[in-house]
């Protein structure tokens, strides 16, 4: 996880998951796997299969851009335009196979900034070194938080309710997606499955 840092407009100084926006390349760029077929199933009932795996590419790539983390196989280094250049230039392919599809939410109406954001969780065995770096600066603290301490922290209220997903789907890997989002005035948390 990392805190966001103080100067931030969204979420100042709140503890978050990497992840960011999907850009127009992450549906094609190269990959060393694919989404195992689970998880591209649970994805493909809300959108196309190009843009499933731009979710998951852009899922690697922000986590990447933000803490250092490699979720990648090795492999010679490329020279690519773009925002994949400096993960192909460490010699790394993205693994959407170790990638896990945890769940959706969208930002309630009436905010300044609304997401419709996925959420996905992979084993730091995946990762090509398990320490995470400055990364881009956005977030001011990177650290492995275990899941206890992490419920202590200043989190925004959907992380800690995928903090709460992430525990439940460790111990139940195949529980229903949850789709998080406001109804006429109330959240909603659908069950998909």
């Amino acid at each position: 996880m990392g805190r966001r840092a103080k100067g931030h407009v969204f979420m100042a100084a709140k503890w978050v998951f990497p992840g960011g926006r999907v850009e127009r390349s992450d549906a094609g760029v190269a990959s060393a796997s694919e989404l195992q077929p689970p998880e591209a199933a649970r994805l493909a009932r809300e959108v196309s299969p190009r843009r499933a795996r731009a979710l998951a590419l852009a899922a690697v790539r922000e986590t990447f851009e933000e803490t250092g983390l490699l979720l990648a196989e090795p492999a010679p280094p490329a020279s690519v335009a773009g925002p994949w250049r400096e993960f192909r230039a460490a010699g790394a392919l993205p693994d959407l196979a170790a990638l896990s599809y945890v769940a959706r939410a969208i930002t309630p109406p009436g905010r300044t900034r609304r997401f419709d954001a996925r959420f996905f969780m992979a084993d730091a065995a995946a990762l090509l070194h398990p320490e995470p770096t400055a990364g881009s600066g956005e977030l001011d603290e990177i650290a492995w938080i275990p899941l206890a301490e992490a419920e202590a922290l200043d989190l925004p209220a959907i992380t800690r309710f995928v903090i709460g997903e992430v525990r439940a789907r460790l111990e139940t890997p195949d529980r229903p997606l949850p789709f998080v989002r406001m109804v006429r005035g109330k959240h909603v948390v659908e069950h998909q499955d």
